[in-house]
Formats: structure tokens, sequence, C-alpha cells
């Protein structure tokens, strides 16, 4: 069954007692009342009216479902294409697929130790460009750092 219920809010005085409106159908009759799902479209969006014709057919996202930490904790075990792939899904996980904490898992995963300066550089410069630089360009990144930091405590000495 399909209940969509609304509200006429005015400042009119012949709609203040005006009670909530109420339609409820059938997946069967939603999906071939075309009146109500433009209604819907109108209202709500075309995203929305998709997903309610999705489930009415019993299409379910269970994808959509799941938390944004439980996502990224499944996306850090794809191959890097896998995760390129999926980046250009969607929205959402165009934005999970580039996240530093992403990002962050997959180079734990595939460094053995992470000491605090690359932390810290991780945290300068991302975790996803971080992964993407060579080991070469990331001792000169940690040697530079190191450097600046140590010209800091001594000027302030």
């Amino acid at each position: 069954m399909v209940t969509f219920r609304w509200w006429k809010i005015s400042l009119r005085s012949e709609y203040r007692s005006t009670k909530p409106g109420e339609t409820k159908e059938t997946h069967e009759d939603f999906l071939r009342n075309s009146h109500l799902q433009v209604q819907i479209a109108l209202i709500f969006g075309a995203r929305i009216l998709d997903y309610v014709l999705n489930l009415c057919e019993g299409k379910f996202d269970f994808l959509e479902r799941l938390s944004d930490d439980l996502l990224l904790r499944i996306l850090s075990y794809l191959d890097l294409e896998d995760i390129a792939r999926l980046s250009q899904t969607s929205r959402r996980f165009a934005k999970l697929c580039t996240s530093g904490k992403l990002w962050e898992q997959i180079v734990q995963s595939a460094c053995d130790h992470i000491t605090p300066e690359m932390r810290a550089l991780a945290q300068e410069m991302g975790w996803r460009q971080m992964f993407f630089t060579n080991k070469l360009q990331l001792q000169r990144h940690l040697r530079k750092r190191i450097q600046q930091q140590g010209s800091q405590r001594s000027s302030e000495l």
C-alpha cells in the first residue's frame, strides 16, 4: 500500500479548519495512476518519484540504506579500478570514493607502518594525493617538513 499525506497551510480563515488529506493506493494502482505520479514529481522531484516507482516494482536499493561508514569500510576492499568506476555511478559514491576517510584506510592497508610525520603530511596534502605520490617524492616532502619543524623550533628558542 502506498500512502501519501498532505497538509494545506494558509493564513486564510476559511482553510484554518482544513484537515490533512490522504491518498492510499495499492502498488499496482499507483503504477497506473499517471496523474498522481506527475503530482509527486512536481512536489518532491523526479528522484523521489523514481524511488517510489522502484519500491512499488519491488526494486530495493539496499546500498542506499547503508551508512557512509559501512560503505567506506566495504569500498576499502575494492580494487582501484573498481573505486574509479563506482565513483561515476552517483553523487554519493563520488563523494565517498574521493573522501579522505576512504583513502586513509587504503593507505593504512598498503603501508606497514605510518609514522606521525607521514600522518601529518597526509592530513596536509590529503590521503588520496599521498597514496598516488611516489615514494621518492614522499621522502622529499617528509624531509622538507622535518626541516621546517626544526627551523621553527630553533627560531622559537
